[in-house]
């Protein structure tokens, strides 16, 4: 007939496995991290200066057509309110 296990029996069984693999030391970690940042950034597909050149005009029109809009709409506002107020 098979014994039965108390309790504490199956839970120092159970915490019996294999310790864990030892972790590496900070030193190679750091090094592991940048060799895989700079396995990444090899594969990224880099834009031309062509491409970096149009991106930032779009970016700078853009800029400047919003500051020119949200100018004009606040001096839109700032008449109409100092119509209401009388001044």
């Amino acid at each position: 007939m098979a014994e039965k296990k108390t309790a504490v029996e199956a839970k120092v069984e159970k915490n019996d496995k294999k310790p864990a693999a030892k972790k590496p030391g900070v030193f190679k970690r750091i090094f592991n991290f940048f060799k895989g940042m700079r396995s990444e950034l090899k594969k990224v597909t880099w834009p031309s200066f062509r491409q970096v050149v149009n991106n930032t005009l779009v970016v700078l029109v853009v800029v400047i057509g919003s500051g020119v809009f949200i100018g004009l709409v606040d001096l839109l506002f700032t008449k109409v309110f100092a119509f209401l107020i009388g001044a």
